[in-house]
């Protein structure tokens, strides 16, 4: 019940199903039942051991219901056998017990059918929460998790509890129904022979418990190994040419075979417990109804207070009960690999996100004034990356943030973005503290053109259309052609629905970064924000790219991060930091004209 509960409100847009599969369920239990009891009449036809009734027994009353159905049908069979003989009594009989496994097979179809709706759509709903949840964390997150154990959570982890589902369903209605009305039925036929079976059934019980105990924590052990080895695949696909590059096969291909090794080791425990649940199960059974043969064919032979076909029938019942509880004890594995399973996913939805909209959140229509960034400090771990920073970037003016790797440029555009948020100070845009706007409404002010072009394995209208999603094609020549990519778009052989290929890489450095552009361009954003785009370009490719870039921000607020100072000679504002602060700032004439750290940065460069 307490998985149950963990997964309700997934479970609860198809109640209707769990309920029809239940009333599904308590047909199947009772027809399985009847279906028994209909062979108790029929072996006593076959050895002539009904009793002749010749009077329509009267029905009673709840209490009188055995004697009533018991007299019905030798009512039936003797005047049957009277006006058409005993062969006559057995083809009722017959087609009574091939109706009742008809109905019982049917309801049992029925459960299933109805059952599948809901584990298919929990387990639809499972995955899109996750992936809207996977979107919405914030990107420190996944500096601290694995992708691929993400992977393994989203696919794995959420079909076995889908999986799970159903046997739930088995473990709390289906099989113990069968079981409830199996063991009343018996009590019906035989209070002292019942008593007496059900002095083994406590025993059996506790050797099945003891066998799963353990099982969910080997079930997450399997999982959570099956996260490592999808991560390993996951940086091999995404690394190739430096593995290849640098012949490390070998020790990629080591550590991949140590993780499925690992899982190969935790799948055969797991396994070998599950496995050992039927026959555990079947031998426990079968010693009972040895016992019971025993005992019962005494009361027949040697006692006879019990007919054949009542011992026929009760042996029927019994051995029914023994299937499903075999079912049971399947199920409560399932159950235990399932709860695991969903812990894992579950850890995962209810991550709150330190960066979640404020619940009075203002949504942010326009840019009209100035970017102020107010003393601000900030770390990623434990190291300050920025200390007292402060900068302010005025409407349709162009600052460029320089400096050595690790001076903290990159951060300010993570920050501005809100990608993450400040220790300390704070960053408003026309006076609003970015903190009390909506993460939608601030990013939509913003372009984004990033040092790594990622593009998607889609076509370049659709990478294109990121930026805004009506668009025409019309705009979306017009964008290309100001980030000087239509040049090479127009020769390709389907245009802009051309597939570019897993993150563009049918496309040379340059060709990405314009379509980079492209996209920023068609947004259109008040507010551009430039990380090193053209730091890994080749001459050419940097010329072009930068010729984009100086179109795109004519009349537009740009912060603009840059390795090559070539390409930020023509900003209003040069800030130049080191460890996190400001060493220098001013216009490119004046930083020069300061012969301090820029100036040695222009000389390195041309020296380089």
């Amino acid at each position: 019940m307490d998985y149950l509960k963990k997964l309700s409100r997934f479970i609860i847009p198809y109640k209707r199903y769990g309920i029809l599969n239940i009333i599904a369920n308590i047909f199947y239990a009772l027809f399985s039942t009847l279906a028994m009891i209909s062979l108790m009449p029929m072996i006593n036809v076959l050895f002539g051991e009904e009793e002749k009734i010749t009077e329509k027994p009267i029905y009673k009353g709840i209490s009188d219901i055995k004697d009533y159905a018991e007299g019905s049908i030798n009512y039936i069979i003797t005047t049957t056998n009277e006006a058409h003989g005993p062969q006559r009594s057995l083809l009722y009989m017959v087609a009574l017990i091939i109706t009742l496994f008809l109905l019982k097979n049917l309801f049992n179809y029925l459960g299933l059918y109805f059952i599948t709706f809901l584990r298919n759509g929990v387990l639809k709903d499972l995955r899109n929460e996750i992936y809207e949840k996977v979107t919405h964390l914030p990107i420190s997150y996944y500096s601290e998790k694995k992708k691929g154990d993400i992977i393994a959570r989203i696919s794995g982890d959420v079909n076995e509890v889908k999986n799970s589902l159903l046997a739930i369903l088995e473990l709390i209605v289906k099989e113990p129904l069968t079981i409830t009305f199996a063991i009343i039925t018996m009590f019906m036929i035989s209070v002292k022979l019942t008593i007496f079976v059900f002095l083994f059934i406590p025993v059996s019980g506790f050797i099945i418990s003891r066998i799963g105990k353990s099982l969910k924590k080997k079930s997450s052990r399997v999982q959570t190994e099956q996260g490592v080895f999808l991560s390993t695949l996951e940086e091999t696909l995404g690394g190739l040419k430096v593995i290849k590059g640098f012949n490390a096969q070998k020790r990629f291909n080591d550590k991949f075979q140590e993780s499925t090794h690992r899982f190969y080791d935790f799948s055969n425990i797991l396994m070998n417990r599950q496995n050992l649940a039927s026959p555990t199960s079947e031998v426990l059974g079968i010693i009972t109804i040895a016992v019971l043969l025993w005992y019962g064919g005494s009361m027949v032979l040697v006692e006879k207070t019990l007919t054949g076909g009542a011992f026929i029938g009760y042996i029927g019942l019994a051995w029914q009960i023994l299937t499903p509880a075999k079912a049971i004890s399947k199920a409560s594995y399932k159950v235990k690999a399932g709860n695991a399973a969903a812990d894992r996913v579950l850890e995962i939805l209810n991550t709150v996100s330190p960066l979640k909209d404020l619940p009075d959140a203002k949504t942010k229509k326009g840019f009209n004034s100035e970017i102020k960034i107010d003393n601000i400090s900030f770390k990623y771990e434990d190291t300050l990356v920025l200390k007292n920073f402060s900068l302010k970037v005025s409407k349709g003016k162009s600052v460029a943030l320089v400096g050595q790797s690790g001076s903290g440029k990159s951060t300010i555009a993570n920050l501005v973005t809100r990608f993450y948020d400040v220790n300390k100070g704070s960053i408003t845009i026309d006076g609003d503290d970015i903190k009390n706007l909506t993460k939608y409404s601030l990013r939509s002010l913003m372009g984004l053109v990033t040092q790594d072009s990622i593009l998607f394995n889609d076509s370049i209208k659709n990478n294109i259309l990121l930026g805004k999603e009506d668009a025409t094609d019309i705009e979306i020549i017009e964008a290309l052609k100001i980030a000087n990519a239509w040049e090479f778009v127009k020769d390709l052989p389907n245009g802009i629905e051309t597939n570019i290929g897993d993150s563009g890489n049918k496309l040379s450095g340059g060709q990405k970064q314009r379509l980079s552009i492209a996209r920023a361009v068609l947004k259109n954003p008040p507010i551009m924000i430039l990380d090193e785009a053209t730091s890994a370009l080749d001459t050419e490719s940097e010329r072009l790219v930068q010729d984009a870039l100086e179109k795109m921000m004519k009349n537009r607020t740009s912060i603009v991060i840059a390795h090559r100072l070539s390409t930020i000679q023509n900003a209003d504002l040069i800030v130049v930091m080191q460890k996190g602060e400001i060493a220098e700032q001013g216009s490119h004439t004046e930083l020069i004209n300061k012969n301090g750290i820029y100036k040695k940065l222009i000389e390195m460069q041309s020296f380089e």
